[in-house]
């Protein structure tokens, strides 16, 4: 009998101490992990707009592909969309509004797909280039050969995020 117990209670006590470190160092690095999350996204909304303040809402307005949404002093809104391409969630982008409406600029947070050929999306300034200045969701897109996944990817991210501030542009503007 103690054959059997004496294994179970060591490896009890392995997953419990196992446990207790994982949340320590969680417990450690959650707060500077935060804080290199806040300043990526403060130095993409800077590349989107320039030298400004901004703040967050937080509020996702029922979309799970939202991650953050930020506005500026002046009336900008960056609204940063994680979604699928040929990667899952391989699209992270920021989508800079200006405060007309428009699309204005795209940024990438990161990019999840294929080097060579979904990365395309991002490395080909015109594939980008002809979303700016839109002021709704974009129908008909002139896709990358070879990356259509990642290319209807980025269509459906602009889309969310087009979509969502024309849907909620009183609560996101107020604040």
């Amino acid at each position: 009998m103690k054959d059997k117990v004496k294994p179970t209670l060591v490896l009890t006590i392995i997953c419990v101490a196992a446990s207790l470190l994982l949340v320590l160092a969680y417990e450690m690095t959650k707060d500077r992990i935060s804080e290199q999350k806040e300043k990526k996204f403060n130095s993409s909304v800077e590349s989107l707009f320039g030298e400004c303040e901004s703040h967050l809402i937080n509020d996702n307005f029922g979309n799970d592909e939202i991650v953050e949404i930020a506005v500026t002093s002046d009336g900008k809104t960056a609204v940063q969309v994680c979604t699928d391409g040929y990667s899952k969630g391989g699209i992270n982008i920021l989508v800079g509004i200006d405060e007309n409406g428009a699309l204005s600029g795209i940024e990438f947070v990161s990019l999840g797909e294929t080097p060579g050929l979904g990365s395309k999306v991002r490395d080909e300034s015109s594939f980008c280039e002809q979303f700016i200045g839109i002021k709704e969701a974009p129908e008909d897109f002139d896709a990358i050969s070879g990356a259509t996944f990642s290319s209807k990817g980025m269509k459906h991210a602009i889309s969310t995020a087009m979509n969502v501030y024309n849907e909620n542009k009183e609560a996101i503007l107020g604040g």
